[in-house]
């Protein structure tokens, strides 16, 4: 189709837009020459982010929806199977039907025994195609899963909308983009940008096939550093990237200006105390330094106070059911001449990984806040002042930010309302129908906390809300 008739389709399609679907079958009869309707339909999807429109499953064409949009999600179980198989024909390809057995799956086991090893020691992973495929194989499962919880949560807050521009940065081999793909219904437009200088690209450009027809991505293979993106997004995702970054502090603070007015940056982190800790001292830098809101979990309850505590607080959901690649690599038959730790008896689960924890922060510019709460009232003691109640009874009010952290013992959990400077654990020591919201109530939770006993842990240096039977605790959604 040659310039002019492209242009005339797009006039047409202009046109269209604003009266009823756009039809290829319609549309070829007003072009010069009359193109076939496969050709039409080509230009419109090749011109779809430009026009805002979406293809339906009847081929015809409308503009993408701008409001908020519903999503349906009632928590994750496994990967898809779409993805799954996905996966395996990625290490079909490269290996072969024996992969997950001699060789290659010595080969792939080794790399993810390495990468498991530097990332514990701090050290750098250096990436190869073996390395992007031992990701897909042992992360991406996971990192599908925590993605897609927390933006069914922004989602259900009404700050999804169907027409979407993203960047995703250190893309890694696709567990965000596919989960994001996942968690939308068939009528959004997503214009999708991955940043992932590595060669876990690879495997992200061919999984990314699976993504619907509305779903428009762009792989950028150099750093974020050095990339340049361009203009505004509605959501910005850095999902497990921020501790492989030399200035993690400047990228986040450089893409705070590309979020657009109604943005959410989405930054999320392995739930180890390093990374989850690391991550909650880059929001407050953020906070500071970009005048950024932060929209969840710790939201900031008390005007003009902000956090100085350790504050390790990270989310924890279902396990998946265990992906049948990972399987097969955990039971493949060894070489003892290759592999570097014969003695492990296969299918003892060293290679599989279904466990969704993660901590995460939402950072907005617009000052929207999941709990839209103001405790300066005079009715709830400080826990920045918490120094001066010690073995007093108070009434205070937090965000139940952990699960219960006990070890076999009293149930304990941590509690923030944005202006602690020391850790404040609630220690449930005596429940009862006045106090079982504190253990019933979900991750990210508004508590209100009547009565409870202030007492100073000098073993951990925090301060324990001891909540026992004379204690009130109210929750609140967040």
């Amino acid at each position: 189709m040659d310039d002019t008739q492209r242009s005339q389709v797009l006039d047409n399609a202009k046109y269209l837009r604003e009266v009823r679907p756009i039809d290829p079958e319609e549309i070829h009869e007003y072009v010069e020459g009359q193109p076939h309707p496969a050709a039409v339909r080509q230009v419109l999807r090749e011109s779809a982010l430009d026009l805002g429109l979406i293809e339906r499953e009847d081929g015809r064409f409308e503009p993408a929806p701008t409001d908020p949009i519903d999503v349906s999600f009632g928590g994750i179980t496994a990967l898809p199977q779409d993805i799954a198989l996905a996966v395996e024909e990625q290490l079909l390809d490269a290996f072969g039907p024996g992969w997950p057995d001699g060789t290659s799956g010595d080969r792939l086991r080794a790399t993810i025994r390495d990468f498991k090893q530097q990332y514990l020691s701090g050290g750098e992973v250096t990436y190869d195609d073996v390395t992007a495929l031992g990701y897909a194989i042992y992360h991406l499962p996971t990192y599908f899963a925590a993605t897609q919880h927390v933006l069914a949560d922004l989602a259900a807050d009404g700050l999804v909308s169907g027409n979407l521009r993203i960047l995703d940065v250190g893309a890694g081999v696709g567990g965000p983009a596919l989960a994001v793909d996942a968690l939308l219904p068939d009528e959004a437009l997503v214009e999708y940008h991955a940043v992932e200088p590595s060669d876990a690209a690879d495997v992200l450009d061919a999984l990314l096939d699976e993504t619907g027809q509305n779903f428009h991505p762009t792989i950028h293979r150099d750093p974020i550093e050095t990339v340049g993106v361009d203009g505004e997004f509605d959501l910005i995702l850095c999902a497990n990237v921020l501790s492989e970054l030399d200035d993690p502090e400047a990228v986040l603070l450089d893409l705070m200006d590309h979020l657009a007015d109604d943005g959410t940056l989405c930054a999320l982190a392995p739930a180890d105390r390093n990374t989850a800790t690391d991550l909650r001292d880059l929001e407050r830098t953020v906070e500071s330094e970009a005048d950024a809101t932060i929209y969840a979990p710790t939201v900031r309850l008390w005007p003009h106070e902000r956090p100085d505590s350790t504050s390790w607080s990270f989310d924890r959901k279902p396990d998946l059911e265990v992906p049948a690649f990972q399987r097969r690599l955990d039971e493949g038959e060894r070489n003892s001449e290759l592999d570097t730790d014969s003695d492990r008896v296969p299918g003892d689960g060293e290679f599989v990984n279904v466990d969704v924890q993660y901590a995460y922060s939402l950072l907005r510019t617009d000052g929207q806040r999941a709990l839209d709460i103001d405790l300066s009232g005079g009715r709830f003691a400080k826990m920045a002042e918490t120094e001066r109640h010690v073995t007093d009874r108070i009434d205070c009010a937090g965000i139940k930010l952990s699960h219960d952290l006990s070890d076999g013992g009293n149930p304990l959990f941590l509690i923030g309302d944005g202006s602690e400077q020391i850790d404040h654990f609630a220690v449930l020591t005596e429940e009862s129908l006045l106090n079982e919201d504190l253990r019933a109530a979900d991750y990210g939770d508004f508590l209100q906390i009547e009565n409870v006993l202030v007492l100073w842990n000098d073993d951990e240096g925090a301060y324990n809300l001891v909540v026992d039977g004379e204690t009130v605790v109210e929750g609140l959604p967040g």
